[in-house]
């Protein structure tokens, strides 16, 4: 379980293919004895296991994960190349802070920026959602896009749009992204039960 709080940004070292699975390698800030084999940490909003860590020459460390086909098919993982930049999070442990929302790691699909407003130190993002995820997605409630916990501020259809902070966009790789880039999306768990229990989901 995660909260979406981006704890580092890392950066993918090399990828190998196996079969019907990547291998990644990703190297980061977080030290090395605070990444355990078997953890799970996410990249990108992507529930991801660390199979191989070791230590950096300099500070941190280079943590191995395994994206399976199912990951590959269903995220943004397919496309992340060698130098891509990854918003980073470690599993949330008993007693520490529940900053942003719930967020497991599992993607519902993959949105897409349509429009990005810059206003002074803030940005304003649109996105489109797949149809089948927008109804998930209300005024004031939470998404996690690409592993980040944001608040929505509109709903127009498919399509909705978040306001971005300047803390947000130094500390995480939104200040890189721009029109026609595809995110995670995970919708807001409680949405999707609140949505079951109505006899809608």
């Amino acid at each position: 379980m995660f909260t979406g709080i981006v704890a580092d940004v890392g950066a993918v070292e090399r990828t190998v293919e196996r079969n019907d699975t990547r291998r990644l390698s990703v190297a980061c800030g977080f030290a090395p004895d605070s990444v355990a084999i078997g953890a799970s940490i996410l990249c990108n909003g992507v529930c991801l296991t660390a199979v191989s860590v070791e230590p950096r020459r300099q500070a941190g460390c280079v943590f191995d994960v395994e994206a399976a086909a199912e990951t590959l098919m269903r995220t943004t993982a397919a496309d992340w190349r060698t130098g891509t930049r990854l918003n980073l999070e470690r599993a949330l442990r008993l007693g520490d802070e529940l900053g942003g929302h719930i967020v497991s790691g599992h993607i519902d699909g993959i949105a897409t920026i349509v429009a990005r407003d810059d206003l002074g130190e803030t940005a304003r993002l649109t996105f489109e959602a797949p149809a089948e995820l927008a109804r998930f997605i209300a005024p004031k409630g939470s998404v996690a896009l690409d592993g980040t916990s944001l608040t929505v501020n509109d709903v127009s259809g498919n399509r909705f749009d978040c306001l971005l902070i300047p803390h947000t966009l130094k500390v995480t790789t939104w200040g890189e992204r721009r029109l026609g880039d595809r995110v995670n999306l995970e919708v807001d768990t409680i949405a999707r039960y609140v949505a079951r229990l109505a006899g809608s989901g």
